[in-house]
């Protein structure tokens, strides 16, 4: 009975070829493997030692025979490697490609999930939107504000993929008007959990009163009340810096001297603190995402919480800080709410040019507002979020699917795959095409175009890794400053609807004899 074929992983492969290209005595002698990408190359190799790198292993870069035998003869099943052979460019593999095709179309699930590997320990993760506290109104969100809400809510689908317990904060009331905004860029807020009681304030309030850092808003000479008053809303003013000195704490902004501590800041707090309490979680990171221009005053929250409660040791915080959005155009002053709705008018315009007076109706309504979601959402996630952005609001610049850069690119080839299946399965209804067979039945070695390995090989297959990328500085972050590679997912899907595009383009897949299904069945 044959081995069950393995799973493959691009990482692994790399991981295993590395180890049987070096002896005992090469040591790390940099990288010698490279994974192909580009349609040219891919004709000819999957992976590639190029010459110059065997050269710092094996006298003028050739590998001995036997070592290239013993890596087909280890490598060959679990590698899914057809040939393994020396060019002029260097060591180059060729994968069986007909058995990774069934090995990975037979498994689409693990391919297309963050693998959910057992955590020793139960982790929670805590996004706190701090462009979301105070009740503010939507008119009062900047873009800016606008690009760490949709980050609090990408980063929290990315986490919940491998396993962390993730909640977002703060909560905001059900049917308040920033809620209906959020829905219309596609983001929903949870809002299950309870309002904070007053409790968890006033408990504030006495330690705040009570702890040595803290100067209280009542004075006891009519001297300290002219020089030292504090303003009407302040409650306390609290000494930071010689918290800072005290505790030995390191990364936080060297201008930072005293608080003025407001109830507002205080309910923050203890908004956090209660999520805290009530999860078991042996590990609770608590990610402040927050804009350049909020980063100094949330660095105050932060540290004023690490006074309230210093009991609450598996609390880890951290800084996920944006850069600045700069609007230019003769819409340069827009807020948020403003910015949704000019680039909802442009995708409207588009709309009507292309499709004229179809474009009417609830379903119309609904792809409008889809398209424009993901056109603002790669507009503001697609830059790295420490990176400033620079986005030109004016009317000469059109939106369209045309753009290969766009969200709305990315959502049109979303929708000619949807019509791709909706058409196959209503012309089998109707008798026009035969049922899709088994994927055991299927002869992946009719699969000879360009395109079509490649959007297996490089899209399907790395897929899972990507998402894994995006996060994997969570337990590797020093300092108080986390940085989060969102940005690559963005990246990942505009090249592959690129390359989708492209061979939508070139190959007619639904014939009227259905000669592209006819040629896989075996």
């Amino acid at each position: 009975m044959a081995a069950p074929a393995p799973d493959f992983s691009l990482a692994g492969c790399w991981a295993a070829l590395e180890a049987a290209l070096r002896g005992p005595c090469q040591g790390q002698a940099g990288r010698v493997w490279f994974k192909e990408s580009s349609g040219r190359n891919l004709r000819g190799r999957d992976w590639i030692a190029p010459r110059a790198a065997l050269g710092k292993l094996y006298p003028r870069g050739q590998v001995p025979e036997d070592l290239i035998e013993r890596l087909m003869s280890e490598c060959r099943h679990r590698l899914y490697i057809q040939s393994c052979k020396q060019t002029d460019s260097g060591l180059v593999i060729r994968l069986d490609r007909p058995a990774l095709f069934m090995q990975v179309l037979s498994n689409l699930p693990f391919y297309t999930r963050t693998l959910k590997a057992p955590l020793a320990k139960k982790k929670c993760v805590i996004l706190n939107c701090v462009a979301l506290q105070g009740n503010k109104g939507p008119e009062s969100l900047t873009v800016s504000h606008l690009r760490t809400i949709l980050l609090v809510d990408h980063l929290a689908v990315l986490l919940r993929q491998p396993g962390y317990v993730v909640h977002t904060t703060p909560n905001l009331p059900l049917k308040s008007s920033v809620c209906n905004f959020l829905k219309l860029l596609r983001v929903t807020w949870p809002s299950t959990r309870q309002t904070i009681s007053n409790e968890g304030v006033s408990n504030f309030k006495k330690i705040l009163s009570e702890s040595i850092y803290t100067q209280l808003g009542k004075f006891e000479t009519p001297s300290d009340q002219t020089h030292n008053r504090l303003p009407k809303d302040v409650l306390f003013k609290v000494h930071l810096r010689q918290f800072v000195k005290e505790k030995g704490l390191e990364g936080y902004d060297a201008n930072l001297d005293m608080a003025l501590v407001q109830e507002e800041a205080l309910r923050q707090i203890a908004e956090l603190q209660n999520i805290v309490l009530q999860e078991d979680a042996e590990e609770c990171l608590v990610i402040h995402v927050v804009g350049c221009e909020e980063e100094f005053q949330q660095q105050k929250i932060d540290l004023l919480w690490r006074i309230l409660d210093t009991s609450i040791d598996r609390v880890t915080q951290r800084h996920l800080v944006c850069g600045p959005v700069k609007i230019t155009g003769e819409s340069s002053h827009i807020n948020a709410v403003h910015y949704f709705q000019f680039r909802r008018s442009q995708m409207q315009e588009a709309s009507v040019m292309k499709y004229g007076n179809l474009v009417q109706g609830d379903s119309w309504s609904e792809i409008i507002g889809s398209m424009t979601s993901a056109t603002i959402r790669f507009e503001l996630l697609a830059t790295a979020h420490r990176s400033p952005l620079n986005l030109e609001v004016t009317q000469a610049i059109n939106i369209s699917t045309k753009g290969t850069k766009s969200g709305a690119f990315v959502m049109y080839n979303c929708a000619r795959l949807a019509t791709l299946f909706d058409h196959f399965n209503k012309s089998v209804q109707q008798g026009l095409y035969p049922k899709f067979p088994e994927i055991s039945q299927l002869n992946f070695s009719a699969l000879q175009k360009e395109g079509e390995w490649l959007l297996l090989y490089n899209y399907i297959i790395p897929f899972r890794e990507v998402l894994c990328q995006t996060t994997q500085s969570l337990s590797s972050a020093k300092g108080i400053r986390l940085t989060i590679s969102t940005e690559i997912v963005c990246k990942f899907l505009v090249n592959l609807s690129i390359d989708f595009s492209s061979y939508y383009n070139h190959v007619h897949i639904l014939g009227e004899e259905s000669q592209w299904s006819r040629k896989l069945q075996m």
